[in-house]
């Protein structure tokens, strides 16, 4: 890995897939959040095995619009609203408590060098900062471009200055200049803190991929928890994971890639067996299916990485494992509820 990053760094490759197109969805601002409207690859939940008031209750709204972020949207006996924004970015609202991860909001994603690697996303190609909710938290798992988007970061520290950070402390000389209020974890360290509504929230950093020589600190993991009555949340962008530090450990949700992604010789992305071997040790009740490779991208790199596995078999995988794990497949822009009962039959 290190003959990887230090060629390249601070280029890191960790979404490519080769040059696809899809027809945009521009999602227009109403009221301070975003509304996308339904495309043709629907929130896709296996439901086998689910006690039949959990089957009304998981998913995506059955209405016409979706509401990328608002109150108006939650499901009474949903706690626990996950949107996916593409890439490694999401929209987590925990018992009302709001979280962005990793966001990209501002432009492509290119490293700083578009002609060696530009991607854009897919379907959410309008969605910009200004259609984000208020926010409770900025959460930030690794220190590349990939999950600390500086040209995302920058304005959005501009608008929200004293918003609660937590961070891996590899991301400190990017995040320390623009934010007031950061907390950076390193594996096994805790940090608590109080949204907008009281609720108390507790981040638990876990140990990620080391992006770089062997000795450098890992990348940060998390696991989110909030009562006993929301779900708890477990999500690392890579599905690289310390064994050992997580066999105490355990989350309702696991949100995961399940494809691999591989340069020769080389993966960058695991997923697959590695995947179903983290839902174990957790003992998750849902995986939530991460396509964070499957962005529009060109330049060099971009025909390099391959994709290993695919969903349907890391679902063969699992049903033999973990037959009473549930499967949930998001649609970006569209929120996963998750209700507050997870008990699964």
């Amino acid at each position: 890995m290190a003959g990887v990053f230090s060629a390249i760094r601070p280029f890191h490759p960790s979404l490519l897939r080769n040059e696809q197109r899809a027809t945009a969805i521009s999602p227009p601002s109403i009221s301070g959040f975003g509304v996308v409207p339904r495309h043709p690859n629907p929130s896709r939940v296996r439901h086998a095995r689910l006690p039949r008031h959990l089957r009304a209750s998981i998913g995506s709204s059955d209405s016409s619009v979706a509401v990328v972020a608002g109150d108006s949207a939650r499901p009474p006996d949903s706690l626990l609203r996950l949107t996916y924004l593409e890439g490694n970015s999401w929209l987590w609202d925990v018992g009302g408590v709001r979280v962005l991860v990793d966001p990209i909001l501002v432009g492509n994603l290119d490293f700083g060098i578009p002609w060696l690697y530009d991607a854009a996303k897919r379907f959410l190609k309008k969605f910009q900062l200004k259609d984000l909710p208020e926010l409770d938290c900025l959460l930030i798992t690794q220190s590349l471009d990939d999950h600390c988007h500086i040209k995302t970061l920058k304005p959005l520290s501009e608008q929200r200055p004293d918003i609660c950070v937590v961070a891996t402390p590899n991301a400190e000389s990017i995040l320390s200049p623009l934010f007031k209020n950061i907390t950076y974890l390193e594996p096994g360290q805790k940090h608590e803190f109080i949204g907008r509504n009281g609720l108390k929230v507790s981040i638990e950093a876990t140990s990620g991929p080391i992006l770089g020589p062997p000795w450098q600190r890992p990348e940060n993991g998390y696991i989110v928890r909030s009562g006993e009555s929301v779900p708890s949340v477990y999500y690392e962008p890579h599905c690289v994971y310390d064994s050992p530090a997580l066999q105490k450990g355990q989350a309702d949700v696991v949100i995961t890639p399940v494809v691999k992604q591989m340069l020769p010789s080389f993966t960058l992305v695991s997923g697959q067996e590695d995947a179903v071997r983290l839902a174990k040790l957790l003992k998750a009740k849902f995986v939530v299916v991460m396509n964070n490779g499957d962005l529009d991208s060109k330049g060099i790199l971009s025909a390099l990485v391959k994709p290993e596995g695919t969903v349907q078999s890391f679902k063969d995988l699992i049903s033999r494992e973990m037959p009473d794990a549930c499967v949930l497949e998001p649609t970006p822009g569209v929120a996963l509820n998750i209700p507050a009962t997870l008990s699964v039959s």
